[in-house]
């Protein structure tokens, strides 16, 4: 709270420090009114360091982000035959069990690139790369949506071109790692992202090549690039990963650590008997498409008992290693459809 200079009182009549304790415990929807009370309140509201405040005395709010088909496949009526459907980001509020979905790219009005990538950073959402959803070409696209603005903005480009890549964040920065290029070889490149300089810098090489990996952020310490194949190994997924330290800013390899031949695109769980879990190893009903959104305590997890069969959506509880049983939940029609990837947002 140090950290807060208040040009004049917050809440007239209030101390600023009870001002600003009151601001706190606003929910985050209410966050867009209020910033139009004056310029104080807009800077704050804003401010990272608010973000980082609130999730310190616990007054944010745990949502799940879910690159998802929409309802019937499109955004402007059927696809023909053979076309791939729109896709759109869902918002699911694990606190009310709430729906709702984000306004779309404006660059991308029908739908968001193919294939592309979320992470979440300083309780903001951001997306890169993926298809162009009408050339099917790779794209470059960072953009981030504020959840205070309720806004979409556009980013500085990616370095070059990449899909079905690693993606993680932590403490304001996103990390991308291997996938494969415009040419579809496989790629063995990492670059980070600092949100709030707009930069981008690169974070050396892996160990190999690694097309369609699966990021993971191991608490505050490490960012795991899992599994992935080289160009000369296509679908021969690895059973290895490549580990960023965050402190040390060095690479080292994890060997054994999932399931040889396995894809790991959104199915990589939580740490298990030295290995990483495949969500779709949970149930036989999610074992098809399984993704899985840590939120805090609990898993949202989504998946099919089979292919082409109804979308699946479930929470379980996770507890010192330990996980319960798969509860079905109740998911309105229009938020039914196939989920492609997602991520946890702490507002």
């Amino acid at each position: 709270m140090e950290s807060f200079e208040f040009s004049t009182e917050l809440v007239p009549g209030l101390p600023n420090e009870l001002g600003l304790e009151c601001l706190t415990r606003l929910p985050y929807t209410a966050h867009r009114l209020a910033s139009g009370v004056c310029h104080q309140w807009r800077d704050l509201f804003q401010s990272p360091d608010f973000h980082y405040h609130r999730k310190k005395i616990g007054y944010t709010q745990k949502v799940a982000c879910l690159v998802q088909a929409f309802s019937g496949g499109t955004v402007n009526g059927p696809k023909r035959p053979g076309e791939l459907p729109s896709y759109g980001i869902s918002v699911f509020e694990s606190l009310n069990r709430g729906w709702y979905r984000l306004p779309p790219v404006p660059k991308y009005p029908n739908g968001l690139p193919l294939f592309c990538q979320l992470a979440s950073c300083e309780g903001k959402l951001v997306v890169m790369g993926g298809w162009n959803p009408v050339s099917y070409d790779p794209v470059a696209d960072v953009f981030i949506y504020d959840f205070t603005t309720q806004q979409w903005r556009q980013g500085k480009d990616m370095p070059s071109k990449r899909s079905f890549f690693a993606i993680g964040a932590c403490s304001g920065r996103v990390y991308i790692a291997g996938g494969h290029d415009e040419n579809k070889n496989a790629l063995r490149t990492a670059w980070v992202y600092d949100l709030r300089k707009d930069e981008w810098d690169q974070l050396g090489e892996l160990s190999k090549e690694r097309d369609e990996c699966e990021g993971v952020v191991i608490g505050e310490d490490e960012f795991w690039v899992v599994s992935g194949y080289g160009t000369e190994r296509q679908g021969q997924f690895d059973g290895s990963a490549d580990v960023y330290e965050f402190k040390s800013g060095e690479w080292r390899v994890a060997e054994g650590i999932w399931e040889p031949g396995q894809c790991p695109r959104s199915s990589v769980g939580i740490r298990k008997g030295g290995k990483l879990m495949n969500w779709a190893e949970l149930n036989t009903a999610v074992r098809v498409g399984a993704r899985g959104i840590m939120l805090g305590g609990r898993v949202l997890v989504t998946g099919s008992e089979y292919q082409g069969g109804p979308h699946g959506f479930y929470m379980v509880e996770v507890k010192e290693g330990q996980i319960g049983k798969l509860e079905k939940i109740n998911v309105p029609d229009e938020f039914s459809g196939f989920v492609q990837s997602g991520c946890f947002v702490e507002i």
